[in-house]
């Protein structure tokens, strides 16, 4: 963080524990920069205050006369830490910039910047901080999960970014591993998009597994129709008789809250819960409005919408990334209009390469993709361990995740299990 500050923009402040001055000399010389502010750390609670060696009839601190630092509180300020607790990133790089704009002072506390501080709701802001100065690029959209003991990144995160390792070529360096470790990241994992780039020399220290995709290779819209079977051709025509219409749609407000509607029709679908029932309007609201680089169709019967999918478009290749209706109309082949409308929206862009997710994992999904001409394409998948605990992991085979090395015969069984556990949630 120091070697991010400039000396035009940005101020250390000191806040003050017990000793002022002492504090201060302390500071200075473990940041080797001239200090010009001060705040004071309160301790309202009398447990704090003996935890703090505080004297317990003083919740401050006082300062004593002709202390040479000016009260950092007499500038009007806004809080990134707090406002990160309380926001998704983008809502609060918008505070933030907005209140920069507006003449005031953004302000940290350190030790929030990758902590959740859950008692005094701080943190963590760290991607906020990055988007605000324009670093670390290549780390926007990295997803952090532990694993075992050891915690693995990648580029397959959540939300607007979950398809972000299909989207682009990517090859780590040793700068790019260093961040990652200096972050607490033990390995990284990457896949090699084979399809379009294959990697040369890979380092001897990387593990490789195999992976897969639902894959498509796209010419035309009409050789796709000839190809796929009569009775897919037919569920096509099926919604369309049932009054079905499908179309490209803007992202905006009116998508935004008929999205919100499908997500919470129900609690349960394909017969687990469904970890989008019960979310807000804002969020799905923030969620559109701020996806990249998609197109979203929709399906509509009169002027309902009752189904979308939304398409990414990454590099050589666009990405079905959700196709999601509403049960009480499945009988009328939504799903089945909404994929013959993205196959088309696809060719019409010139997009050779269409992905639909991973292939093994669901039965019923993997029939639905290879009925509309997906097939199971093998690639690389690479993992590269960072530190000794992340080593350790690879060695042991620890980093692989369980549907990956459980046979095929078994995943059927326990998925029927996992949905049965999971229902009451």
């Amino acid at each position: 963080m120091l070697a991010l500050m400039r000396a035009d923009k940005h101020e250390i402040c000191l806040h003050i524990a017990n000793n002022p001055q002492v504090e201060l000399e302390l500071l200075e010389k473990a940041t080797y920069r001239k200090v010009n502010y001060y705040t004071i750390h309160g301790t309202a609670r009398l447990f704090a205050r003996l935890m703090w060696r505080r004297n317990i009839r003083q919740a401050r601190v006082p300062i004593p006369a002709g202390f040479p630092l000016k009260n950092f509180w007499d500038f009007p300020t806004i809080g990134l830490d707090r406002a990160a607790y309380a926001n998704s990133t983008a809502r609060t790089v918008e505070l933030a910039e907005k209140s920069i704009s507006q003449g005031e002072v953004l302000h940290v506390h350190p030790e929030w910047l990758f902590q959740k501080g859950k008692l005094n709701h701080r943190g963590p802001y760290y991607e906020a901080l990055r988007t605000i100065l324009e670093v670390d690029k290549e780390l926007e959209g990295l997803a952090i999960r532990k694993k075992g003991y050891a915690k693995i990144a990648s580029y397959a995160g959540m939300g607007n970014y979950s398809t972000l390792e299909y989207e682009r070529d990517f090859v780590p360096t040793e700068e790019f591993g260093e961040k990652l470790a200096e972050r607490g990241v033990d390995i990284f994992t990457f896949i090699e998009r084979s399809w379009s780039f294959k990697l040369s020399n890979p380092s001897k220290n990387w593990v490789k597994a195999k992976d897969n995709i639902g894959l498509l290779e796209v010419t035309a819209y009409q050789e796709w129709w000839d190809k796929i079977g009569k009775k897919t051709r037919n569920m096509v025509r099926k919604a369309e008789k049932s009054g079905v219409t499908t179309t490209v749609i803007e992202p905006n407000e009116k998508l935004a809250e008929g999205i919100w509607r499908i997500y919470n029709e129900t609690p349960l679908r394909q017969g687990r819960r469904f970890p989008y029932y019960g979310i807000r309007l804002p969020i799905v609201m923030n969620g559109v409005m701020s996806s990249r680089n998609s197109t979203y169709v929709g399906a509509f019967l009169q002027d309902e919408l009752v189904g979308f999918i939304q398409i990414v478009h990454g590099d050589n290749i666009s990405i079905i990334s959700q196709i999601l209706s509403m049960q009480k109309f499945w009988d009328k082949a939504v799903n089945n209009a909404l994929l013959a409308k993205a196959i088309e929206v696809c060719a019409k862009k010139h997009v050779k390469w269409v992905m639909y997710g991973r292939m093994g994992n669901h039965p019923s999904l993997d029939s639905f993709k290879l009925s509309n001409g997906f097939t199971k394409f093998y690639l690389a998948r690479y993992y590269v361990p960072l530190t000794k605990k992340g080593r350790i992991s690879t060695i042991l085979k620890l980093h692989r995740d369980l549907k990956d090395v459980l046979p095929q015969r078994m995943k059927g069984l326990l998925l029927r299990v996992f949905n049965w556990v999971n229902r009451p949630k």
